[in-house]
């Protein structure tokens, strides 16, 4: 296992983002079962030893990553560019669309009430949304919904990790989920 384990490594390295647990298994002429085993005890050794660097999952994918308890030690090193904040209308949309993908410019536009050309953009550019197709109604509309890096940038491995909204919130959500069928 200790070589499976050093390709693995190898390959998550280089890659430098998420990889497919399926591409990993197919290198490692392994089962996605048999390649997720090899990558778990990874992980568990990295954790143990309290390693500089980590492995974490992203839905069926893997990335390595620093380890952020060192990120006091690392920044003494680099000077880290500063990101720039999200403005709330940037948020209010990021959320819209988080909770409703996939949704469309108009359905956005319908429930914040104002244009969101810029904001749509805006995350895109970020890298937050991308576009996930095209409604199957006139005008062919195109559908957006959260990337990867929103996951990564949010810290969470799936949607479903994402904060339940509040009673009063899902009822206002359904009613316009009913206007849009």
């Amino acid at each position: 296992m200790e070589n499976e384990k050093a390709i693995v490594e190898a390959i998550l390295f280089a890659k430098g983002e998420p990889v497919l647990i399926k591409n990993i298994a197919i290198a490692l002429n392994k089962t996605e079962k048999q390649t997720k085993v090899i990558i778990d005890e990874l992980i568990k050794e990295y954790e143990e030893q309290e390693r500089g660097i980590k492995i974490i999952k992203i839905e069926n994918s893997y990335q390595m990553c620093t380890n952020p308890k060192y990120f006091s030690d690392i920044k003494q090193l680099y000077s880290l560019p500063q990101k720039k904040a999200i403005s709330q209308t940037l948020l209010e949309t990021l959320a819209i669309i988080a909770y409703k993908q996939p949704i469309t410019k108009s359905q956005i536009e319908y429930i914040r009430g104002v244009s969101c050309e810029h904001a749509i953009n805006s995350l895109i550019k970020h890298e937050l949304v991308e576009e996930k197709g095209r409604l199957d109604a006139i005008g062919r509309p195109i559908l957006f919904g959260t990337s990867e890096n929103f996951l990564k940038h949010f810290g969470f491995t799936s949607l479903e990790q994402m904060p339940k909204l509040e009673e009063d919130e899902d009822i206002k959500i359904q009613i316009e989920n009913d206007l849009f069928k």
